[in-house]
């Protein structure tokens, strides 16, 4: 039986793991854990929850298309709009690891609409990587 999600791997350009740190522990607050030492220059791995859910960050094709993305959730709605300011702070002022988009604050996020959709928001990080923020 399945019980929860280990990783989620998310690929970006050859030699980025700086802006990873920058964007995944920086700006959402994950925290950056040791990669097995064969993968030392090649991985990045963040711990989204201290029960050992992660994001692995590979290198690989960017993804500024494509609509596959992870969904984090987030503990409250104001934990979501102070991590959508984070985000979109730091997609604005641009610097190591800038998202390449963020739905700004206030305004209608770009996912699908309906009442089937809770409060969140959607972001690219500098890869072009889709993610989703969601209660």
């Amino acid at each position: 039986m399945l019980t929860g999600i280990a990783h989620v791997n998310l690929t970006v350009p050859s030699n980025t793991l700086d802006e990873a740190e920058a964007f995944y522990s920086n700006t959402l607050g994950m925290q950056r854990v040791p990669v097995p030492v064969l993968q030392k220059d090649r991985l990045a791995w963040f711990d989204i929850t201290p029960n050992g859910q992660q994001v692995h960050i590979a290198f690989g094709p960017q993804n500024e298309e494509s609509s596959r993305h992870p969904c984090f959730r987030v503990e409250s709605q104001e934990a979501l709009l102070k991590l959508q300011n984070r985000v979109f702070e730091h997609y604005q002022a641009g610097g190591p690891g800038a998202p390449k988009a963020a739905d700004q604050p206030g305004a209608a996020n770009s996912g699908s609409k309906g009442v089937e959709y809770p409060s969140r928001f959607f972001a690219r990080d500098y890869a072009g990587n889709r993610l989703e923020f969601s209660l």
